[in-house]
């Protein structure tokens, strides 16, 4: 029985979570059991998440598997993205420059605020009506 290499990677962004597995194949990717066109059904979230293999030129040499929970589409998409990278850097660490200049390596910090109590939102305060 021959072992198959798997290189793992772990992304976040917003509240997603995506656990990446790269494994040598055609190309395809498959996110939570799903076709990646099937899973996203837009062609810019589908295009973030190959940024990594185009840039490392790696694109259609490993099969991309990933169970994605949390946040929206957006964050999902850019979570794999980072996902997808950190396995890259575990296949050959010579990509790491490359996708350090691109910003894949780098966690978006930016989160969705917290409500404050007397406002409706994080900012948004209620009419104000003088009398």
């Amino acid at each position: 029985m021959a072992i198959q290499l798997q290189y793992y990677g772990t992304g976040r962004r917003k509240n997603a979570v995506a656990r990446v597995r790269l494994v040598a194949g055609e190309g395809r990717y498959t996110i939570n059991e799903r076709d990646m066109a099937e899973y996203f059904g837009k062609k810019t979230l589908e295009m973030i998440v190959r940024q990594p293999m185009e840039v490392t030129e790696t694109l259609g040499k490993y099969d991309v598997v990933a169970r994605v929970h949390g946040g929206g589409a957006t964050g999902q998409a850019g979570a794999l993205r980072m996902g997808i990278a950190r396995a890259l850097i575990k296949l050959d660490d010579g990509m790491r420059p490359a996708l350090k200049r691109a910003g894949f390596l780098t966690r978006d910090s930016r989160m969705k605020e917290r409500r404050k109590y007397g406002l409706k939102k994080a900012r948004k305060a209620p009419q104000f009506s003088k009398r």
